[in-house]
C-alpha cells in the first residue's frame, strides 16, 4: 500500500520549481532595470531632442511619423518660467529624479513602481517658437503599452491647468503646432 502523502509530492515539486522560476525571472528583470544606464544621446542637439528608436515605447513631439508624436507643449513664456514650473510638476510625481536642469532644458528619470523600470523624459523650451518640445523612452524593453504617451499627456493637462491659473494660456491653433513640429 502506498501512503496519501507519496501522491502529493510531484505536485509540491512543480509548485516549487514554478516559484522558483517566477522569484527568478522577477529577479532578472529587477536587476535588468536598475543596471540600464542612460542613452548616449540624450540632450539637446541643433534645437532637436533624440529621435525615438523604433520600439513603440517612445513619445516625442519631435518625431516624423505618427506613431511616436505628441504634440507639444504652448507656452507665452520667454523665459525660464516654463522649465521651471515643469520640474514643479515632475517633482509632485511619484518616482521621479530631475538630473538636469537648465533655463531651457529638463532631463527627469521616472521608475515604474513594480520592476523599477526607467523612462528618461526631457523638455526643451524653444522660446522662439513658443513651444516646449519633449520626448520620453523607456530605457528596457519593447512595449510600454502606452505608458509614456499617458504620462506626457497628463504632465500637458498639469501644464495647461496651471498656465490657465496663472492667466498665461497660449492661443495657438493645433494646425500651427502640427506646421511648426513638420509632423508628416
Amino acid at each position: 500500500m502506498s501512503s496519501p502523502q507519496r501522491g502529493k509530492r510531484p505536485v509540491f515539486t512543480v509548485a516549487i520549481v514554478i516559484v522558483g522560476s517566477v522569484l527568478a525571472g522577477c529577479g532578472g528583470l529587477l536587476v535588468m532595470s536598475l543596471a540600464a544606464p542612460a542613452p548616449g544621446n540624450l540632450g539637446v542637439r541643433g534645437g532637436r531632442l533624440a529621435a525615438c528608436p523604433g520600439s513603440p515605447n517612445c513619445v516625442s513631439t519631435q518625431a516624423e511619423n505618427q506613431e511616436h508624436w505628441i504634440e507639444p507643449l504652448q507656452t507665452e513664456a520667454a523665459d525660464d518660467s516654463a522649465i521651471s514650473l515643469l520640474a514643479e510638476i515632475v517633482r509632485e510625481q511619484p518616482r521621479t529624479t530631475i538630473v538636469e536642469q537648465t533655463g531651457d532644458y529638463l532631463r527627469v528619470e521616472f521608475r515604474s513602481l513594480l520592476f523599477r523600470f526607467c523612462d528618461d523624459v526631457e523638455f526643451y523650451h524653444d522660446r522662439r517658437s513658443g513651444l516646449v518640445h519633449f520626448r520620453s523612452a523607456s530605457r528596457v524593453g519593447h512595449s510600454d503599452l502606452g505608458v509614456n504617451r499617458r504620462r506626457m499627456e497628463q504632465i500637458r493637462e498639469q501644464f495647461q491647468r496651471r498656465l490657465a491659473e496663472a492667466g498665461g494660456a497660449a492661443s495657438e491653433s493645433r494646425g500651427r503646432v502640427l506646421a511648426l513640429a513638420g509632423v508628416r
